[in-house]
């Protein structure tokens, strides 16, 4: 309806009730604008804003700025930096931060979206689709990968282990090449820290199995003479090994913010510098928001007694 009707019969003498039924309003509706039209005129009859005159409760500015520069760091140190992530360091510094109260996820959301850092995005494959699987205890099984990365003498490969139930990383090393000679010496370096898995979980790389190709390389073989159970994924299915791909992911996020290694050595001092991190100052989501040394500490570990497999 348009509300000028309503200013046309104002002052009229009409059935309020049969007018509103034609046009289909409210009778508080109808009121409502002809008491704007007598105290304001046409000019009454304007669309209003609806947003209330104050939000008492909204997060104060000094907060948002905190949120904001807190997203910076965390970016420019290439870790993660969404809602989630932010709000658990905003917990973990609010002394250091001068936060007295730490915003809900949701609020912090609205902020990085009203200050313009939150980019819309193609609706995703809903996460319920997925087949997630996980280990129930530490050490009852590692997912282990390689993966390539640029320094100055070329492009090497970095070799990880890594915990499926904890998410804790063994062990990540840089090498030239990924070989099966160094890929079971990374594994050992792993155990030293670790202790002895029940399961390697790879994909089917040469370096980590032969099965593909109907032989056994010497990386299985000697896991099934320690009691370890080689396993493998199914080909052309990253998901599997999804676990250790998603770290390499947050791994190479994180040297992209690094300068560029001269060489294997100091590739490897950033490496190290950054599985502590991971493993102990950066929540997980995909372990409830704690560290992966944090969920490693929560429950005792599979004991292996390291008889041979056959």
């Amino acid at each position: 309806m348009d509300v000028r009707l309503v200013a046309a019969v104002a002052d009229a003498q009409l059935n309020v009730a049969e007018f509103c039924r034609q046009q289909r309003i409210s009778r508080d509706t109808f009121y409502r604008w002809r008491r704007r039209y007598r105290e304001h005129g046409l000019a009454g009859l304007e669309m209003r804003s609806t947003r209330p005159n104050s939000s008492p409760r909204r997060t104060s500015l000094e907060v948002e700025d905190v949120v904001v520069l807190l997203r910076k760091e965390l970016l420019e140190m290439g870790s993660d930096a969404g809602p989630g992530s932010i709000q658990w360091h905003l917990g973990r510094r609010r002394a250091e931060l001068g936060v007295v109260r730490v915003p809900a996820e949701a609020t912090i959301w609205r902020i990085l979206t009203r200050r313009g850092f939150v980019i819309p995005e193609p609706r995703k494959r809903p996460k319920s689709s997925l087949r997630r699987f996980e280990a129930s205890a530490p050490n009852e099984m590692w997912q282990t990968d390689a993966t390539k990365w640029t320094i100055q003498i070329g492009q090497v490969e970095i070799l990880t282990f890594l915990d499926d139930h904890s998410r804790r990383v063994a062990r990540s090393r840089a090498v030239l090449t990924a070989t099966t000679d160094n890929t079971w010496e990374t594994f050992l370096e792993a155990v030293a820290v670790c202790g002895l898995p029940s399961g390697v979980l790879s994909d089917n790389g040469l370096n980590f199995s032969g099965r593909l190709r109907g032989f056994e390389v010497a990386f299985e073989i000697n896991l099934r003479a320690g009691g370890v159970r080689p396993i493998t994924s199914r080909p052309y299915h990253p998901q599997t090994c999804g676990k250790i791909e998603r770290f390499h992911q947050t791994l190479k996020k994180w040297l992209a913010k690094k300068p560029m290694a001269a060489d294997l050595d100091e590739l490897q001092t950033q490496l190290d510098e950054f599985v502590v991190f991971y493993n102990t100052c950066r929540p997980h989501r995909g372990i409830g928001r704690v560290t992966p040394q944090e969920r490693w500490d929560s429950r005792p570990a599979l004991v292996n007694a390291g008889h041979p497999l056959p």
